[in-house]
């Protein structure tokens, strides 16, 4: 893998994996800063030929800085953004704080004025005609944007590799959480302990994610070390699914000197 320096201080690298753009920058604190910058200019880009932006979000700690240093840019005309969220638990309480829909009100959607701002209910009692009616949303509103992670297991939304699927038919679908990727919650303090976690969530599949004309991925943190090394140097394979990101015409991933420390 070729390295090349470049001259923002706060850039450390940027390297090509296959078609996979990816950014190391020093700390948190600058990735959430560069990558809520070039969101920005692609949503300003995109609405010089569209009359609206649609975009969907990913709800993680590893989004904070992000979403914090995008809702401050007061360039942004929120009004002409369509938002959606990528994934949801089923059966928590309404209005949990641990639920995806929580954290986005509390950190994004509550805070700029979206156009609109479309959830999934983790509470219906039957799934597959909220995962049909999440579907039909999609279809009617093309992505122009995803921001998104990547789990400790390479997962991207809730396609853990024992569900994710590159040609999956659905765009949204209810899968099994397995264990690495519920021990995560817990490792970012979402829950108190395993057991407390949901086994089953709702989630956009893989192509629903790569559909989308550009993906923006912000992964820092030590404990993500591992996940991003699988990412670039492993195959393409539904075993890390992450490594689609590689596939993307237009993906950027952003990494920070932790989460990038095992490449």
């Amino acid at each position: 893998m070729q390295f090349n320096l470049v001259n923002d201080i706060s850039m450390l690298k940027k390297i090509k994996a296959e078609k996979l753009e990816v950014i190391v920058l020093e700390n948190r604190a600058a990735l959430g800063q560069t990558a809520a910058k070039m969101v920005s200019e692609k949503i300003k880009q995109l609405l010089l030929t569209k009359p609206s932006v649609n975009m969907i979000f990913a709800a993680a700690p590893s989004q904070n800085e992000f979403l914090d240093a995008l809702v401050n840019d007061e360039g942004i005309e929120w009004q002409k953004i369509n938002a959606f969220h990528m994934d949801e638990y089923l059966g928590l309480p309404y209005a949990a704080p641990q639920l995806f829909s929580s954290f986005l009100k509390k950190r994004l959607f509550e805070r700029v004025p979206f156009a609109s701002v479309n959830y999934f209910n983790g509470n219906v009692a039957d799934h597959k005609a909220e995962c049909e009616r999440y579907t039909q949303l999609l279809k009617s509103n093309p992505a122009d944007m995803v921001c998104m992670g990547i789990g400790e297991n390479t997962h991207i939304a809730f396609n853990d590799p024992h569900v994710a699927n590159f040609h999956d038919p659905e765009m949204v679908k209810r899968v099994q959480l397995d264990q690495a990727c519920r021990q995560q919650q817990v490792n970012d303090g979402c829950f108190d302990i395993l057991d407390a976690v949901p086994e089953y969530a709702m989630t956009l599949t893989v192509p629903a994610l790569m559909n989308a004309a550009h993906v923006f991925c912000m992964v820092p943190g030590a404990n993500k070390a591992a996940a991003v090394k699988h990412t670039l140097q492993e195959p393409v394979s539904e075993y890390y699914p992450s490594t689609i990101l590689k596939m993307h015409d237009n993906a950027v991933l952003f990494v920070d000197a932790d989460s990038f420390s095992h490449v």
